[in-house]
């Protein structure tokens, strides 16, 4: 059945159905290969993205390339704690003490972080079984219920993310959710990258990093924002131009702070539609670039300064600075921070949440 798979993803299927799962079963993985040879496999558990082969021509000839950091077994990718890959919600990123207020109601949502709520709490979407199916060779869907109440936050909810790889070479991720009462929502994929390889044992920070992005949301210790965005002019965030990651690095305290970037950019209006790149990164050698395609109206850099002991994939472990991830989402806190402009984080009955966001290789 699965003689038609790439070599590394037949070994990934078998390998990751080896460990049974929380509620006693396997995973289920799909893999979705294109015209061009670039293959994404996908998992239930986390509606996660496993491995991204890529095609890059190298001494003219082309060599398949795994560009996204991840794991080889289920028990692994229970112990990591960096989202490897995963859906995350109900809300991506933090929520500040884990509270917030909706129609005069006062939520209290599950602790997972440094006294805040860090991607939807502490039994998140990252770790659930997605009820998953895959729709032809190049598009999976996976669906999900999180019931009224789940980690503290209100309405159930029915969540969709469908996962296409076109034929040019692009990954399109499309979240869909509805709810029956008045809730908070916020999904994204928390894939990190390595362009040079993803288990090269090279570092991410010599990746030429550009984001279409005025301004950033500056953050207290524990991740939380200050309130007030700030311009990225003549600071280290300033990605206008396309630069290296570690050419201003650590140069200041909001990084110093963080040992790196974990900071949320808030978008150029002309970039939300999912027609123009919001971000673009290239590989130190030039080998292979990606674009990065959102109608979200921000983005969080994560160098990946914490990825030391994070189980790899090929039985060793990850180091700090061993991928970026880069997160499109709605600011961090948004649902205590009203005042921000294009502040869509609120969900009501009557609407429906549809974002999309593509990686475009090159």
């Amino acid at each position: 059945m699965l003689t038609h798979l790439p070599q590394h993803a037949i070994a990934s299927h078998q390998s990751m159905t080896v460990d049974m799962a929380v509620d006693g079963l396997p995973a289920k993985l799909i893999t979705l290969v294109n015209q061009q040879g670039m293959s994404v496999t996908l998992m239930d558990i986390g509606a996660t993205w496993l491995s991204c082969c890529v095609p890059v021509i190298v001494d003219h000839q082309t060599q398949y390339r795994e560009v996204l950091l991840g794991v080889s077994t289920l028990n692994d990718f229970y112990q990591q704690q960096a989202y490897l890959g995963a859906t995350v919600g109900r809300y991506a990123n933090r929520i500040a003490v884990g509270k917030f207020s909706l129609d005069g109601e006062d939520y209290q949502l599950s602790i997972n972080q440094k006294g805040n709520c860090l991607h939807g709490g502490e039994s998140g979407f990252n770790h659930r079984r997605w009820q998953m199916q895959q729709v032809n060779a190049t598009e999976a869907q996976f669906s999900l219920l999180s019931a009224d109440g789940d980690m503290g936050f209100p309405g159930n909810l029915q969540v969709i993310v469908t996962y296409t790889l076109t034929e040019n070479n692009e990954l399109a991720i499309r979240y869909s959710a509805e709810t029956d009462k008045p809730t908070v929502v916020n999904l994204t994929n928390h894939g990190y990258f390595n362009l040079l390889g993803a288990d090269s044992d090279k570092d991410c920070l010599s990746h030429q990093l550009m984001i279409n992005a005025d301004h950033y949301l500056p953050t207290d210790s524990s991740g939380i924002p200050l309130g007030k965005f700030k311009t990225v002019e003549a600071t280290s965030f300033d990605f206008r131009e396309p630069k290296l990651i570690n050419q201003d690095w650590l140069a200041d305290s909001d990084q110093q702070q963080a040992q790196g970037y974990d900071h949320s950019f808030v978008l150029r209006s002309d970039v939300r539609r999912a027609t123009t790149a919001c971000a673009t990164i290239v590989a130190a050698d030039n080998s292979l670039t990606m674009d990065v395609l959102t109608t979200k109206p921000a983005m969080q850099l994560y160098t990946g300064n914490f990825l030391a002991g994070c189980p790899n994939r090929i039985g060793g472990e990850y180091a700090n600075y061993s991928g970026f991830a880069l997160e499109t989402q709605f600011l961090p806190d948004s649902p205590n921070h009203p005042e921000w402009p294009d502040n869509d984080s609120i969900l009501r009955p009557s609407e429906h949440y549809h974002h999309l966001t593509c990686y475009r290789f090159r």
